[in-house]
């Protein structure tokens, strides 16, 4: 049975509906009695059960997965050594002894510690450990066969000092709480047993397994890090303030005014090759992709393939990394304290292929900074920046679990992902004022909607080498010379030796855009006071440019009032439109209640999140105003909610790119006809960039900061000294 209809993009043409009815009737003849199956359509995409009819109508509305050509999930056998583009199945692990699985991450851990070879010149033969990690080598072996207690096969020390940490960092356990449990084991078991007596002695039992990091020590006033050249100084060269702060003279150690946290990267990759299946996977982009029409990953992207065009050396072994970098900060104290706020900054690999892809596990922090660093970040990228110098210029000797063989890691970031204030952090273009846009820089016009210029690398490069900064610290005088532009400072990145051949260098967040374009539409049309466009400067500023009359202050004899323009809604419609909006209902896992943030009295929302206008935006918005609105005003807002909806989508064919660009174009020409100047912000400006900077660099979902805020609430969850969160 042929099922290229699948790939149909008119779900309206008879071989589309005759296809779904095939389906249907094989998924009726495979699931006898089956009431629910899973749904194969774009949305649902094989994780949602739905009733049979319902899944007809969803691949009618939205069209199903087109990698799906092989239905195993509805009873096709298949084989999958031979299959790589049947959907992923989830195998059941088999029970695997806990002692042979610890063993397991010992030798991952030091594949070569028992070798004494060292053949030069042979790739798959590692130089030997030196004598201090073959020590600890040792340690762990020991403590991996020694029993808990004489007689007890079970565990061994280590097996049970790595179930309780595991239990301890999954339930967020405190090392007081620890320490009591650890007591009660102790007395529970036999007197001779081997279990440590609190979590201090249990961490260095397992500090041979572990990731560590380096404290590095930062001026106060954040000019420098007392670093490599710098390390032995007591007084920041900049602003003098001392490294140290004031304590007793009878205190023997010192306290550092500010202590940021490293986490080297290098190890970190290296553990990616520690796993048959991980290694195995990290050369997917490049085995088991399938190259066509359709944008599923970022290899998919221009950026990508023009990276490996122009350094076909480190493109030639698929095992180098590609990683994105992103930043923004949390407040772990809540209410407690509102003005903190911790700021990480996460390193993931590119490699790895879509249903691993930004997942927390792969996500891998590489800096910790105690404050907001605004301007100064780049203070605090340097190690990271050193190090990703190294991994594009040496490397590191890596052994790949999978192959059996040592080979040289290399890594390059490919872009970065942060919210329009920490893009402006990173990329040093400010995002604000007349030339907030960082894509079209100073060619920007708020007068018409142009193509703007495209700026190389190169040549922003030159022209930062052309202009003068101050030094960092909040101690130094920052007014920018007009000669400036909006540019802040030189971006450490520019120092990485690829960085200026990139295509795309920094995304744009689409969550961050599309919340802020929903609160500037939302605010408008509904008139809420403090956030809607409309107001009374709005309105002089029609009459200084002498368009829209119908839209004038209407003047009164000596006085002047602002009347309700055709794009807002009225009393009575308002509140008609807010109870539809908080009677509602979602699917468990959809969405969060939105119907809590619905003030019908006030007229207002509250509290609506980023995810949460992403939903409104998309589904309610559409539906909620076809009535309420002139047909004029509803059209472009429908047309909007589909650009965003189609922009999100996992899965998207090169061709929809374009067509996306031209409907957003069409919005905002619209919306110029309806809204008044003040309506255009730069976020309504730079959703022109989103479908551009799709096509180079694959799905949104890759690119976005839902997958960083969902780390930072794990994060912020784990912190249970709030004296030192960090």
């Amino acid at each position: 049975m042929s099922r290229r209809w699948i790939q149909n993009p008119n779900r309206c043409a008879d071989e589309y509906l005759d296809g779904i009815e095939d389906f249907i009737e094989f998924a009726r003849r495979h699931n006898p009695g089956a009431t629910r199956i899973r749904c194969p359509c774009r949305r649902c995409n094989n994780t949602l059960w739905e009733t049979i009819e319902n899944v007809g109508f969803h691949l009618v509305r939205n069209g199903m997965i087109e990698t799906y050509s092989i239905w195993n999930l509805h009873g096709e056998q298949v084989d999958h050594a031979s299959s790589s583009n049947a959907s992923r199945v989830d195998n059941v692990e088999p029970i695997v002894d806990p002692n042979d699985q610890v063993m397991g991450i010992i030798l991952d851990a030091f594949p070569f510690a028992s070798t004494n070879i060292n053949q030069e010149g042979e790739d798959d033969v590692p130089t030997p450990i030196d004598s201090a990690e073959f020590e600890q080598y040792e340690k762990l072996l020991k403590n991996a066969n020694q029993e808990l207690y004489p007689g007890c096969e079970s565990f061994s020390v280590l097996t049970a000092i790595v179930e309780l940490m595991h239990g301890k960092i999954k339930y967020r356990m405190s090392n007081l709480c620890f320490d009591y449990f650890l007591g009660v084991f102790q007395r529970m078991l036999r007197t001779d047993n081997c279990l440590p007596k609190d979590h201090k002695h249990a961490q260095k039992v397992l500090h041979g397994l572990g990731l560590g990091y380096e404290k590095i020590h930062a001026c106060k006033n954040n000019c420098m890090l007392f670093y490599k050249e710098h390390e032995t100084l007591d007084t920041c060269p900049i602003c003098n303030e001392s490294r140290f702060k004031m304590t007793s003279q009878n205190r023997t150690t010192k306290i550092p005014q500010k202590v940021m946290r490293y986490l080297p990267l290098k190890p970190r990759l290296q553990r990616l090759y520690m796993s048959t299946h991980t290694a195995t996977d990290m050369r997917w982009h490049k085995e088991k992709r399938v190259d066509d029409d359709v944008m599923r990953h970022p290899a998919d992207g221009e950026a990508w393939k023009e990276f490996d065009q122009t350094f076909p050396e480190f493109a030639a072994d698929p095992r180098n990394v590609r990683l994105g970098v992103a930043t923004d900060g949390f407040n772990p104290y809540g209410v407690l304290n509102q003005h903190h706020s911790t700021w990480p900054i996460f390193a993931f690999p590119y490699n790895l292929p879509p249903w691993k892809c930004m997942k927390k596990e792969y996500m891998m922090m590489t800096v910790l900074i105690t404050e907001d660093p605004g301007k100064s970040i780049d203070v605090y990228l340097r190690p990271l920046v050193d190090e990703l110098k190294d991994l594009w210029t040496n490397g590191v000797r890596t052994f790949d679990k999978s192959t059996g063989r040592m080979f040289t890691l290399r890594a390059a970031v490919m872009w970065t992902v942060n919210d329009f204030p920490a893009y402006a952090m990173v990329s040093g273009w400010s995002t604000k004022g007349y030339m907030a846009c960082p894509v079209c820089k100073e060619d920007v016009t708020s007068e018409r909607h142009l193509r703007p210029r495209e700026w190389s690398g190169d040549e922003i490069l030159e022209q930062l080498n052309r202009l003068d900064f101050a030094p960092f610290g909040k101690t130094v005088s920052r007014t920018r010379p007009s000669t400036h532009l909006n540019w802040t400072h030189k971006p450490m990145f520019f120092e990485l030796p690829y960085w200026s051949k990139l295509k795309l260098r920094h995304n744009l967040d689409v969550m961050y855009v599309e919340k802020n374009v929903f609160d500037t539409l939302v605010g408008t049309i509904l008139d809420i006071k403090g956030k809607t466009k409309d107001t009374i400067k709005a309105r002089l500023d029609l009459e200084r440019m002498g368009i829209r009359r119908g839209l004038w202050m209407n003047r009164d004899s000596d006085k002047a009032r602002r009347d309700l323009a055709f794009f807002s809604m009225k009393p009575n419609d308002k509140k008609e439109f807010l109870k539809f909006v908080s009677s509602v209902k979602f699917s468990d896992g959809y969405a969060s209640n939105i119907a809590r943030c619905v003030n019908v009295d006030g007229g207002k929302f509250t509290g609506l999140k980023s995810h949460d206008c992403h939903v409104f935006m998309q589904r309610l918005l559409p539906v909620g105003i076809r009535h309420l609105l002139p047909e004029d005003v509803v059209k472009p807002i429908i047309l909007l909610s589909r650009f965003f909806s189609q922009l999100t989508v996992k899965t998207l064919r090169r061709t929809n790119k374009f067509q996306l660009r031209h409907d957003i174009f069409q919005v905002l020409c619209k919306f110029e006809m309806i809204f008044p100047p003040a309506f255009f912000t730069s976020m309504m400006h730079v959703m022109v960039h989103l479908p551009e900077e799709a096509l180079l660099a694959g799905p949104l979902n890759y690119r976005w900061m839902y997958p960083i805020e969902r780390l930072l609430g794990e994060l912020k969850k784990s912190v249970r000294n709030k004296a030192k969160p960090e």
